[in-house]
């Protein structure tokens, strides 16, 4: 009887969120907010770092059409390319506006395939022949039908045209997905970087300085060894480009044959939730963003 009425919950959950986040993003934000830290939401004189993206993704972000561009997994390329690092992309195989244009015959055996509008809508394909197409299709329609900026009042992601993108297979030789390196930039500097292992199943998380010294700010930290890339210098230079423009961004990157991939730029990590940092690194996360600048007209 309970994990019959589980699902039946959580969809008139998610509903009720939408329509709180349709109806009033401030309103939504702040129960939000409450419901995953059980304390009320500060916009008046935000501290903690999830606080401060708050206050971002309601004012600075809400309607900036740069924001919009770069959350957008498929007209971030051009904003890459205006910026000088064309070369850090990974190849784009195609683009679509609907499920019904994709031709599965002529997509290599290993390919990935995303929709652009939100997060976790991801399709890793590693062998072809074992693709339920069907299946694939059936959860690519779903996506784009979704608003996904309605599940947690991500006002930015309404302004993007929905698309479904696919991409080079990223082979890392190790049969695994590759690691996550997600560089936390503050008015235009990387300070700190999340590395993401295991991401496929039980996902952990590791959060350095640029010394590549393990931080006490979160993660999940459990004595696993986590190898700087090599191509790590070359990762913050290229975050140094890319996230001038903006008070926070978080600049993902993979690494390939030794050199750095983009992946996406993300301004409202965890729909400025995240369960994952520590009271300290709230503190000292939320200290890095300067909201007097942030309030300064673009």
């Amino acid at each position: 009887m309970l994990k019959r009425i589980k699902p039946i919950y959580w969809m008139f959950y998610e509903a009720f969120c939408k329509v709180l986040s349709t109806l009033s993003p401030v309103l939504a934000s702040k129960y939000f907010y409450k419901k995953a830290n059980g304390k009320p939401l500060n916009l008046s004189d935000p501290q903690g770092f999830n606080e401060k993206l708050m206050w971002l993704k309601l004012n600075t972000y809400r309607d900036n059409p740069l924001v919009a561009q770069c959350a957008d997994k498929y007209r971030v390329r051009e904003y890459v390319k205006k910026r000088g690092c064309p070369e850090i992309l990974n190849e784009l195989i195609a683009v679509w506006e609907s499920v019904d244009e994709i031709d599965w015959d002529s997509l290599p055996d290993k390919f990935a395939i995303k929709c652009n509008h939100g997060c976790k809508y991801n399709i890793i394909c590693e062998d072809k022949s074992n693709l339920d197409i069907k299946k694939a299709q059936k959860k690519l329609r779903a996506w784009m039908r979704e608003d996904y900026w309605r599940k947690r009042a991500e006002v930015h992601y309404r302004h993007i045209p929905k698309r479904i993108i696919c991409e080079k297979y990223l082979n890392t030789g190790t049969g695994s997905l590759p690691i996550d390196y997600k560089f936390y930039c503050f008015h235009g500097e990387p300070r700190l970087v999340l590395a993401c292992l295991d991401r496929g199943s039980n996902v952990k998380l590791f959060l350095f300085d640029l010394n590549w010294n393990l931080l006490d700010y979160g993660g999940t930290p459990d004595g696993t060894k986590v190898e700087k890339p090599a191509s790590f210098s070359r990762m913050v230079e290229y975050s140094k480009k890319l996230a001038g423009d903006f008070p926070f961004v978080r600049i993902d990157f993979y690494e390939c044959g030794g050199n750095p991939v983009f992946g996406e730029m993300t301004f409202t990590p965890a729909a400025c939730l995240a369960q994952h940092y520590t009271e300290k690194g709230q503190i000292e996360l939320g200290k890095m963003i300067n909201l007097d600048l942030a309030k300064q007209p673009r």
